[in-house]
C-alpha cells in the first residue's frame, strides 16, 4: 500500500477534543529556544518559540489556553517591561519568567505584578513542567470564566426591563409580595415573570441567580435593583 493511500485511511481527528495547549518561549539563545521546545513537546505540548518580544508581538496570541516563558533580560524590550505592556493593553497570559541572573527584588516585582512562577536557571525539567501545567491550567480557568460571563450577559440581555427589575430585587432578598407591593403589580404576575427569569438565565435556584448576578457585576442596592 502506498504511502498517499495510508495516509487517506486515518482515523479523522476528534474535532470535540479540546485546542492544545500552547506554550509560548521568549529567549535570545537559540540552544535554550531548542531545549526548552523539546521538552515541551515531550509532553505533547504545541510550542512557539520567539528570540525577542518585538517578534512575539508581530504574531497573534493562541485562542486556546496558553502560557508565556519569557526570559528577563532580553535585547529591546525587557521581560519585565514587556510584561507591564501587557498588562497596559489588557492581555491576559500567565507569564513563568527564567533567568540566570535573578534577585530576589526582581522576583518580587514580576510575582506582584501577576507572574506565576519565577526559576533561575538552570532550572530542572520536571520544575519547569509543573509551572507550565500550572499556568496553563490557570488559563484555561481564565478563559472558562470569561466565557461563562459571555453567556450570562447575552441571556440577562433576553431579559425583558420588568424581569431585570424584578431580577434585581430578588437577588436583594426581596420576597414575591414585597416586590408586588414595591412595583404595584399583583402576586401572581410577580410569580410568572420570576419563573420566567429564572428559566431565561438558567438558574435553578436563588442561590446560583445571585451568583450569577455578582459575575454580571449588576448592583445589589435595594435603591438601585
Amino acid at each position: 500500500m502506498s504511502a498517499a493511500r495510508s495516509s487517506s485511511l486515518r482515523a479523522a481527528p476528534d474535532r470535540s477534543a479540546p485546542p492544545q495547549p500552547t506554550v509560548l518561549v521568549v529567549d535570545d539563545d537559540p540552544s535554550m529556544q531548542q531545549a526548552l521546545a523539546r521538552l515541551f513537546r515531550s509532553v505533547d505540548l504545541k510550542v512557539e518559540v520567539f528570540g525577542s518580544t518585538r517578534e512575539l508581538l508581530e504574531q497573534q496570541l493562541p485562542e486556546s489556553a496558553a502560557c508565556l516563558v519569557l526570559d528577563v533580560r532580553l535585547p529591546g524590550l525587557s521581560g519585565l517591561d514587556f510584561q507591564a505592556e501587557l498588562a497596559k493593553s489588557g492581555t491576559q497570559i500567565p507569564i513563568i519568567f527564567m533567568t540566570g541572573h535573578g534577585d530576589v527584588p526582581m522576583s518580587v516585582k514580576a510575582m506582584k505584578a501577576g507572574a506565576t512562577d519565577f526559576l533561575i536557571k538552570p532550572f530542572r525539567d520536571q520544575d519547569m513542567l509543573d509551572a507550565v501545567s500550572h499556568a496553563i491550567e490557570h488559563d484555561r480557568k481564565r478563559r472558562e470564566a470569561a466565557a461563562e460571563i459571555v453567556g450570562l450577559r447575552a441571556q440577562f440581555e433576553a431579559l425583558t426591563p420588568r424581569e431585570r427589575e424584578i431580577m434585581g430585587f430578588v437577588t436583594i432578598g426581596l420576597l414575591n409580595k414585597q416586590i408586588a407591593a414595591e412595583l404595584g403589580l399583583s402576586l401572581v404576575t410577580v410569580k410568572i415573570h420570576r419563573g420566567h427569569l429564572m428559566r431565561k438565565m438558567g438558574a435553578r435556584s436563588l442561590a446560583e441567580l445571585v451568583r450569577m448576578a455578582d459575575l454580571l457585576g449588576l448592583s445589589r442596592s435595594r435603591d438601585k435593583p
